[in-house]
């Protein structure tokens, strides 16, 4: 049976202070909240250990939003996911459209990261989706399938049930432009067919698969309500714990 899980991705925000602060306000909002939704933050990298230190105990869990497709060595400035799970945390984000469009980086790479998380006992929260072009030419289903399928569908089925999707419509990220519940159940069910071909209905069925375009209090219900929506990966809204925890209430 899959889970329900609220993800938040801080990005590269919050010096650590302001990090401090924010994850305690997000466990003690967490306290009160009803429901068996699953609670990921996903702090800088920085902040890992410090932020681990405030939610044990809590029903918070602890993601990084990267790691290397290596596993050590020379290369001055990686984070490898042996480190990040040395510091506590149990999931990481691997391949979210900003490390895609800003870095380059391609599918091929992100099934090694993928790789490297696994090996270490991390949860990938793989990303895919499509830019407003893609979309726009129609090719959006495509993409997304091209993503899934290079990124990480050489994994023998054991390996696969480990990890979690999050799709994420590029052009309903920050621009004002939102997708509708209509379109994210779409392309969610999509995802889940995309894995039914792969790897049987099984497993499909148990895959948790994340909305991550602008989630919000204000639209979080609507979305969560679909069939195929499991949850959502948030960004801005997660840096305010008033409206990260209206999203988890949102179920």
């Amino acid at each position: 049976m899959r889970k329900k899980i609220v993800a938040g991705n801080w990005k590269m925000n919050t010096i650590l202070q302001e990090g401090i602060s924010l994850a305690q306000e997000v466990r003690d909002i967490s306290g009160g909240l009803q429901g068996d939704v699953t609670i990921i933050i996903a702090p800088p990298f920085i902040h890992l250990t410090e932020v681990k230190k405030i939610i044990d105990g809590s029903r918070i869990l602890l993601a990084a939003q990267n790691c290397s497709y290596e596993d050590k060595g020379a290369y001055t400035g990686e984070v490898s996911a042996g480190m990040i799970s040395s510091a506590g945390a149990g999931y990481v984000i691997i391949g979210h459209s900003e490390r895609r469009a800003y870095f380059n980086e391609d599918n091929r790479m992100l099934y090694k990261k993928v790789c490297q998380a696994l090996d270490h006992d991390l949860t990938p929260i793989y990303c895919c989706g499509e830019r407003l072009d893609e979309r726009e030419a129609g090719t959006h289903f495509g993409i997304v399938k091209g993503q899934i399928s290079e990124g990480v569908f050489d994994l023998d089925e054991e390996n696969f049930r480990k990890i979690i999707i999050a799709y994420e419509p590029v052009w309903a990220i920050g621009t004002g432009v939102n997708a509708t519940p209509e379109q994210a159940q779409e392309m969610h069910r999509f995802i889940r067919e995309v894995i039914t071909e792969r790897y049987g209905k099984g497993t499909a069925e148990d895959t948790t698969i994340l909305y991550g375009g602008s989630c919000k209090p204000s639209n979080a219900r609507s979305l969560f309500s679909n069939p195929d929506v499991d949850g959502g990966l948030i960004g801005g809204a997660s840096l305010k714990a008033d409206d990260f925890a209206g999203i988890i209430n949102s179920f």
